[in-house]
């Protein structure tokens, strides 16, 4: 039988913060977007304060799996770990 290789993964730290980095960027765009948007679109159809948080939940919601897409696809290109 073959054995285990005896290859270990190293961390990329500059890909790691360089990712951490622009998610928080977007992440602020995003969800300060959502919270904005959820704000004016309650205005604008007359929904309420309730109605402006439900808004802003879902608008929420939709910017975690934008963000989530966003750090899957970066960690493609930066990959996170290296064989050494």
């Amino acid at each position: 039988m073959n054995a285990p290789s005896s290859s270990s993964r190293q961390i990329v730290w500059s890909s790691v913060v360089t990712v951490i980095s622009a998610a928080i960027l977007i992440g602020a765009e995003v969800f300060g977007a959502a919270f904005a948007g959820g704000w004016a679109l309650a205005i604008l159809f007359g929904l309420g304060d309730q109605g402006a948080h439900i808004l802003q939940a879902v608008l929420f919601a939709l910017g975690v799996l934008v963000m989530t897409a966003f750090i899957r696809g970066a960690q493609r290109i930066e990959p996170f770990t290296k064989r050494g």
